[in-house]
């Protein structure tokens, strides 16, 4: 039971990053600073977050509680993500429809907010002609929501293409380019399952540990990597936009 603050902050943590991750795109047009950079640390940074938004809306209806049905919709909640950059790699276009995410995160940040207000133990609450607790009723929403988006997602990767698979989708949709199935982001699972397949021949708190290091390592180094590439094959800056004006507002002046 978290305290109540804590949903709170998560409601408007999650309203924030929703309403930045909307707009940046107007900045960055704005700004003529439009690049596959901005659009690799705007999906990047989707690829965490889709990670704490899953298990913060699953600890606020009390999921635990049924963990194979908190490991579905934790293993759904990515899964989805990784669909989405898959059709796009297909198809070279991102598509939205009519109810998405960002109506999904609004959704969430109201459970929070729900869950502040009457606390988490409101989602045990059973439904008197369904016999169904209340929490139940969010994962048949997500369900109904799954179904929809995966016939919209596989109808363009069946009928366009099939990608191939990776942890490295967005950028090589951003590169035109093949993805590697040699990846080093399968070294930390590798070992968690050698262990579990020679019983647990090393204390699996400390596989745990190494795996973690091991993952954090690996994406530090491969974000690193591609973002300064990516910003020196384009002659820009990672952190700082340039001083020169947009060709809009030269245009103006010169007027």
């Amino acid at each position: 039971q978290a305290p109540f603050w804590a949903y709170i902050l998560g409601a408007l943590g999650l309203f924030i990053y929703q309403s930045l991750d909307a707009i940046d795109g107007k900045q960055a047009r704005r700004t003529n600073t439009s690049s596959p950079l901005g659009e690799l640390f705007d999906h990047g940074c989707d690829s965490i977050s889709t990670v704490f938004v899953v298990l913060g809306s699953c600890i606020a209806i009390r999921l635990g509680t049924n963990p194979d049905w908190l490991f579905f919709c934790c293993f759904v909640g990515l899964f989805m993500f990784y669909s989405a950059h898959w059709q796009t790699y297909v198809s070279g276009i991102l598509r939205f429809g009519k109810v998405d995410v960002t109506e999904v995160q609004i959704a969430i940040a109201m459970l929070l907010l729900i869950s502040a207000y009457g606390g988490t133990a409101v989602w045990d609450y059973k439904v008197p002609l369904v016999g169904l607790e209340l929490k139940f009723f969010a994962v048949f929403g997500i369900l109904c929501g799954i179904a929809l988006s995966f016939f919209n997602y596989f109808h363009v990767i069946f009928g366009g293409g099939v990608g191939k698979n990776g942890s490295t989708i967005a950028v090589a949709h951003m590169t035109k380019s093949e993805i590697c199935l040699q990846e080093t982001a399968f070294i930390g699972p590798g070992l968690l399952f050698l262990d579990q397949y020679f019983n647990s021949f090393v204390d699996e708190y400390i596989v745990l540990w190494i795996a973690l290091f091991i993952s954090l390592f690996d994406m530090l180094r491969y974000a690193a990597g591609v973002c300064l590439q990516i910003a020196a094959h384009l002659h820009i800056h990672v952190f700082r936009i340039s001083s020169h004006q947009a060709p809009e507002q030269v245009q103006n002046h010169n007027d």
